[in-house]
């Protein structure tokens, strides 16, 4: 995670953002410590942090640092230059602490843990807003893992992270409206528990979610697919990030998992 201390809206680069909405800095800051509180002093979770850089004020969004499989990184490669200045902080992050960079190739945009998630023994890989089909060749070769490949339809659901969401243990939340007909077709064949997201709870950022064992960290609001959660066996833990929706973001958005 990234503390939120320059988070702001400095730019329009996806449907969320409007330079006319502006952020709430204290209150986007109180959003995302109690985001680390609750990772931490409830669910046990280790988080690493790296610094904040002043003029980089989507480095909070971890997730899309990379895509990590072990020690080795597969390095984002932003579309829009205003997220570019990131990528050398993310990696001398990561080469700092022992991981092994890898880079995509430089005409093929990759926007890391955002678009590649993985769920069982596959990974489940966006394209179309901010990744490009290109990369997922790259993920499976690092990975070994079988990489499939949806492309997203929605613009307000840019990164894959906006509209699924790995449960474990062979579910997953989704949003059926982000995706083609092809891509439903693919997470219906290879998910075995899909859950399906109304799209108010979507637009609430439901499965921007952080999973910790079977509890679902997600944006407050989302009443349905909490109760739906609760009776499929997990138990849901809503919280206040609305600062950080006005960019476009939530839970999972700020996280990058390490195994």
């Amino acid at each position: 995670m990234c503390p939120a201390t320059y988070f702001d809206i400095e730019y329009e680069i996806n449907p969320w953002m409007r330079l006319s909405r502006q952020v709430d800095r204290p209150r986007a800051q109180s959003q995302w410590q109690e985001l680390h509180r609750v990772l931490t002093a409830e669910l046990g979770v280790t988080v690493e942090l790296m610094e904040p850089v002043r003029g980089l004020p989507d480095l909070v969004f971890t997730a899309n640092a990379g895509y990590v499989s072990g020690r080795v990184v597969l390095s984002s490669n932003f579309k829009y230059p205003q997220r570019r200045g990131e990528t050398p902080h993310f990696e001398a992050w990561f080469l700092s602490h022992g991981y092994r960079v890898h880079r995509p190739a430089e005409e093929c945009f990759f926007e890391g843990a955002g678009d590649a998630l993985p769920l069982g023994e596959a990974i489940f890989a966006g394209y179309r807003h901010r990744s490009e089909i290109c990369s997922h060749q790259k993920v499976a070769t690092l990975t070994g893992r079988q990489v499939l490949s949806l492309e997203l339809v929605d613009s307000a659901f840019y990164h894959l992270d906006t509209c699924f969401c790995p449960l474990g243990n062979g579910a997953a939340l989704y949003y059926p409206g982000a995706f083609d007909a092809y891509a439903r077709t693919v997470i219906e064949a290879n998910v075995p528990r899909p859950i399906a997201v109304a799209e108010q709870d979507a637009r609430l950022f439901a499965c921007n979610a952080v999973v910790v064992g079977r509890t679902v960290v997600l944006n407050a609001g989302c009443a349905d697919i909490e109760e739906r959660l609760r009776k499929a066996g997990y138990s849901p833990r809503a919280m206040d990030l609305s600062e950080f929706m006005k960019s476009g973001g939530s839970a999972k958005c700020l996280t990058l998992l390490l195994e």
